[in-house]
């Protein structure tokens, strides 16, 4: 069964645009089998994000075309809206509350019965590492300890999908790493988790399947190696540091796939436009000359050139 299938769907604000014509489609998941993961939202502030996350929570209607989650409505359908969980940017919550107490309302607000909300609420604090913290009052966390606690009453449930907005804004790089670590421990355990954020390297380090939003338009999906591949029509850089890169400049500077070659005291930079085709000669350059390479890397093989191609942002 599809996740989330989005047809043509639109939702404005008055006169302000949210999203548009989005259709995008995201694979769900099937009984007995562990079909979920990580797909990274990824846009700058104000592209259609956490629009586009509020209509598959079902917060928002479409104003023109449709949005299904698991085959229905979320917004009419309480049942779907119950197999979901979901994290707000924003920050409001019951500060009066302890941890425990805040994730049991909200598990009991979610469906899970009054009997069992208060263990599965211990159990989803104890998955986001906050069993020593779980008596403790919401208004005494830190960053990091909020935004677990939060993620803690998504899941509290038992949700097939997961909506985080946000989910790593403004916490410190302990608790990011933290929270990174559980986020693809929840994918890989069969959950289907959708991120936004506008940090590429935080969902880099979540995902390689990625969603690019920008002004309220899906613009690529898929792999980002398979959407650099899609805009290879653009000069592909390869960085290689090691110990005589003239020796790789003469070997390679009539080769007519090359726009553009870049050389200092310890490295050199070739643009192609054939990246097989210079990988293989470069290769040949290399060995032939006896050369010691101590990086070889793309510049361009990063969600930061695959969105700067795709935005008509400078590099």
């Amino acid at each position: 069964m599809t996740a989330i299938k989005a047809e043509n769907c639109s939702k404005w604000y008055g006169q302000i645009l949210g999203i548009s014509n989005v259709t995008w489609t995201t694979p769900g998941t099937t009984p007995g089998r562990l079909t979920g993961g990580v797909v990274g939202l990824l846009g700058p502030n104000g592209a259609g994000k956490s629009t586009l996350m509020k209509l598959m929570a079902g917060l928002l209607r479409p104003s023109r075309g449709a949005l299904t989650v698991f085959g229905a409505s979320p917004y009419d359908d309480l049942e779907v809206r119950r197999r979901i969980g979901y994290t707000p940017e924003h920050e409001k919550a019951w500060d009066e509350l302890t941890a425990l107490e805040l994730v049991t309302v909200m598990a009991r607000l979610a469906g899970t019965p009054r009997t069992r909300a208060r263990d599965a609420a211990a159990a989803a604090l104890d998955a986001m590492g906050m069993t020593d913290a779980m008596h403790r009052r919401v208004r005494g966390f830190s960053k990091g300890m909020r935004q677990r606690t939060k993620l803690a009453t998504a899941i509290a449930h038992g949700p097939d999908l997961l909506l985080l907005d946000e989910p790593l804004t403004g916490v410190d790089p302990v608790a990011r790493a933290e929270i990174i670590e559980r986020i693809r421990a929840l994918g890989a355990a069969g959950k289907t988790i959708i991120v936004s954020s506008h940090v590429l390297y935080e969902i880099e380090a979540l995902t390689s399947e990625i969603v690019v939003i920008h002004r309220g338009q899906v613009l690529a999906e898929g792999n980002v190696f398979e959407i650099r591949r899609l805009i290879d029509k653009h000069p592909h850089r390869i960085r290689v540091e090691c110990d005589r890169p003239r020796a790789i400049v003469r070997a390679l500077a009539e080769a007519d796939h090359l726009s553009k070659i870049s050389i200092d005291a310890t490295s050199v930079t070739l643009e192609t436009r054939d990246p097989d085709r210079c990988y293989d000669q470069l290769a040949a350059a290399v060995l032939d000359g006896g050369l010691v390479v101590r990086s070889l890397g793309s510049p361009d093989n990063n969600l930061g050139a695959v969105f700067d191609y795709l935005t008509g942002t400078p590099r």
